[in-house]
């Protein structure tokens, strides 16, 4: 078949879920055979080459605004797609839904992965959650499939549109790093650290996993991946901590990211807006004994092979996390259920066989 991913940023991945989820996608369907476009945006990396192991890279302008952004790219790779031939046009982000009618039309199979509740987001004005909303109602009437990316997603959108949607999660990656030189270059040692992934935006809440690990008494450090393009204020004051056992890597992907993940003594999740996190899935992938924020989408995927805890609650956060520094025999039983969790259910290989079982009975129908 012959696919396109838009909707993200590009690949390969450099900035978050969605950008990781095309990568790991594209790149797998290639091998089995598919040719396989992914759009990207021309001020997010510099690209030297158009593919990128065997997937056509399609490098397009943009706006870039926080409000316009993503639907000014997806716009131009809509209609570029028309020239192209596409079987199936694979749209990432329920704000780009309106977009989806111009593939349709052409006589393109469209399906769109809407994600989270990005309406939720502090980061949105009044005027972005509206778009955010109307974003979803048009997702249920215009591509040919929804696709949702946990079961908590996948009833949202049955209760409130009355709308069935495929639910396919993202999967994890589990490959040992290559090279440990991030350690080195952070002052880190394996399993001296705890480990928390996501772009640092409130709802994330890097704020309370820092003021729980505050009260910890350790002598492991903290170490905090991520960044975001639109929330400068929230990170300048993340950083006044003046505890200095905490530290701010930036992003970290590729050979530094699976090492981070790999050497971690905990990995902690606040996340509460999205679907299924694949720092998350990473995070058990690699063996981690995982500390999750109690949403319903972490407990789904954390089942039994990691901890909940409601992060509003920093003191017993702090509490939970000293006890596992001390209890370390119970730390090495998660971490045996995290690698058998993401095995049974989230493998990349896995999540690539749903979505190229859907992509060919879109492609028949």
């Amino acid at each position: 078949m012959k696919i396109a991913i838009l909707g993200t940023r590009g690949i390969p991945a450099n900035y978050g879920g969605f950008e990781t989820f095309a990568e790991q996608l594209s790149v797998r369907l290639v091998a089995r055979g598919h040719d396989v476009t992914v759009y990207c945006r021309f001020h997010h990396m510099q690209y030297e080459t158009n593919r990128y192991h065997g997937v056509r890279l399609v490098v397009l302008p943009t706006i870039t605004h926080k409000y316009f952004d993503t639907v000014a790219h997806t716009c131009l790779s809509v209609f570029h797609g028309l020239f192209q031939d596409f079987d199936v046009v694979l749209v990432c982000n329920s704000i780009n839904s309106l977009f989806t009618v111009v593939p349709r039309l052409a006589g393109q199979k469209v399906a769109i992965n809407v994600d989270g509740l990005e309406w939720q987001r502090a980061k949105w004005n009044r005027a972005g959650r509206m778009a955010y909303r109307f974003g979803e109602w048009l997702a249920t009437l215009l591509p040919h499939r929804v696709i949702t990316d946990s079961r908590n997603i996948q009833m949202y959108y049955d209760k409130r549109f009355h709308k069935p949607s495929t639910f396919i999660p993202y999967g994890a990656s589990v490959s040992p790093p290559d090279s440990e030189e991030i350690l080195g270059r952070f002052n880190l040692v394996p399993r001296g650290y705890l480990l928390y992934v996501s772009r640092l935006e409130p709802e994330n809440n890097a704020h309370r996993v820092i003021a729980a690990f505050e009260r910890v008494r350790t002598d492991k450090r903290l170490v905090i991946v991520g960044d975001a393009p639109y929330s400068s204020d929230y990170i300048t004051d993340l950083k006044k901590t003046r505890d200095p056992r905490i530290v701010f890597t930036g992003y970290v992907f590729g050979d530094g990211y699976r090492a981070l993940q790999s050497n971690a003594y905990l990995y902690v999740q606040g996340t509460e807006v999205g679907g299924t996190h694949p720092a998350l899935l990473e995070g058990l992938g690699y063996g981690n004994c995982v500390i999750a924020h109690d949403v319903p989408e972490h407990r789904e995927v954390v089942h039994d092979a990691g901890l909940i805890h409601d992060f509003y609650d920093t003191s017993g956060l702090a509490g939970l996390i000293e006890r596992l520094l001390k209890e370390e025999e119970i730390v090495a039983m998660y971490r045996k259920r995290a690698v058998a969790r993401i095995q049974a259910e989230y493998t990349w290989d896995r999540i690539t066989d749903h979505y190229e079982r859907l992509f060919r009975r879109m492609n028949q129908e």
